[in-house]
């Protein structure tokens, strides 16, 4: 009789001990998992066989593929496309919605505002006169601007110093030599203007009226460039 009860005891015993481990085992599959201290990296896409340095901005959506390299203290926007091959220095600031096509280098002194386009193996420059020997101090290199909406056309060449307009169109091969009007259309060795263009891109008839969405632009009062006439 004592032999039962010990052995019932013993195998109620056992039940409850395989109850609570059930039950331990149920809490750690139910546990939350804990976010990851790097998953705000994953705001924005950056490809493995990239080099992003320590420090550089880059905004929320932009895309970074392969053998790109972002430097220390580069800023660049939300929603841009970085291509393979591009190099960008350290301050070096592009906007929003920025596209970088393959074999760009962006060196120090280059701004853009949003919605550029830099076509492939376009060549920027920063220093006039380069001497090894006598380097350009940092904060002396000549600036380059290029405005909202500029595109800048296969292998064109934008010298240093010099500032694009608002929409304005580089030609495939440009070499750029001075400051561009806004919409302006510029092709050729050494860069000349040729027409104008929309916001569109499509070129604009002679009174200054876009033959495809129909806008129409005046000339600013400095006579340097156009802007959009209100409809």
């Amino acid at each position: 009789m004592a032999a039962n009860e010990k052995q019932n005891s013993s195998a109620k015993s056992h039940r409850i001990k395989s109850t609570i481990s059930r039950k331990k085992k149920i809490t750690i599959t139910k546990k939350r998992k804990q976010p990851h201290p790097k998953d705000h990296e994953k705001a924005f896409f950056v490809h493995p066989k990239s080099i992003i340095d320590k420090g550089a901005q880059i905004g929320l959506r932009t895309r970074i593929w392969a053998f790109a390299h972002v430097l220390n203290g580069a800023i660049i926007g939300s929603d841009c496309n970085i291509c393979d091959c591009v190099f960008i220095e350290n301050g070096v600031i592009l906007g929003n919605h920025v596209t970088v096509k393959n074999g760009v280098q962006l060196y120090t002194g280059v701004t853009t505002e949003d919605y550029v386009f830099i076509g492939p193996n376009a060549t920027f420059t920063n220093d006039l006169r380069p001497r090894v020997a006598h380097p350009v101090p940092l904060d002396q290199y000549a600036k380059t601007h290029l405005a909202y909406g500029t595109s800048i056309g296969a292998n064109a060449t934008i010298i240093a110093g010099n500032n694009i307009g608002r929409y304005a169109l580089i030609g495939a091969g440009t070499v750029v030599t001075h400051d561009v009007p806004a919409y302006a259309l510029i092709v050729g060795n050494p860069g000349r203007q040729i027409g104008w263009v929309c916001e569109c891109s499509a070129r604009l008839d002679n009174d200054y009226k876009c033959p495809k969405c129909l806008k129409r632009y005046g000339f600013t009062k400095s006579q340097t460039g156009l802007y959009e006439l209100a409809t």
